[in-house]
């Protein structure tokens, strides 16, 4: 049996937690949430280690781990029913108008179905091709074109409904930085 290299493993999380964090935090849309996220996939990348044949490609198999927990957690629980603040008229503001259609398209993305936003976050916002989607959710490339294309249909018909009018997602697709 391989043996754990705990060593590689720490230098593996020093070196990646930010970004993985970062993914965390798009698939469940709460930091403390995100953090028990990331927590879980490094605890299960940790159980794997020896076995993994690549350490190289350990973070993406965490990333995959990352999107595999969130949409299990979200079939275990409700969470489609947080509350949320009203949202604020539209306005003329400039810097302000940019604020508002950002916060929309949080909220939206937020609202998504987890398949469909896990499938947007690691297209858009974590820049990876179809066939890494397809891995990290562990489905096939049609699977992930049709999340995604629902996704953004979807985001679409949400942001144009509130008057964001948001034409070019998923050029558009980012967040306030929370």
């Amino acid at each position: 049996m391989p043996r754990r290299d705990p060593a590689a493993f720490a230098e593996f999380v020093a070196a990646r937690s930010a970004a993985l964090h970062r993914t965390a935090y798009l698939m469940v849309g709460e930091r403390q949430l995100a953090q028990d996220l990331l927590q879980e996939a490094f605890t299960k990348t940790y159980v794997k280690w020896p076995t993994l044949r690549d350490p190289a490609k350990a973070e993406a198999y965490t990333r995959k781990v990352i999107t595999t927990t969130a949409i299990s957690w979200y079939r275990r629980k409700s969470w489609q029913e947080r509350p949320s603040d009203t949202i604020p008229e539209a306005s003329h503001g400039g810097h302000a108008d940019e604020l508002t259609q950002r916060e929309w398209v949080w909220s939206a993305l937020q609202d998504l179905p987890p398949r469909q936003r896990a499938a947007i976050v690691l297209r858009y916002y974590e820049d990876l091709t179809e066939a890494q989607t397809a891995a990290a959710l562990g489905c096939a490339v049609g699977t992930v074109k049709s999340q995604v294309h629902a996704g953004l249909a979807t985001l679409r018909t949400t942001l144009d409904s509130r008057g964001g009018h948001l034409d070019l997602l998923p050029a558009d697709l980012t967040v306030v930085n929370r």
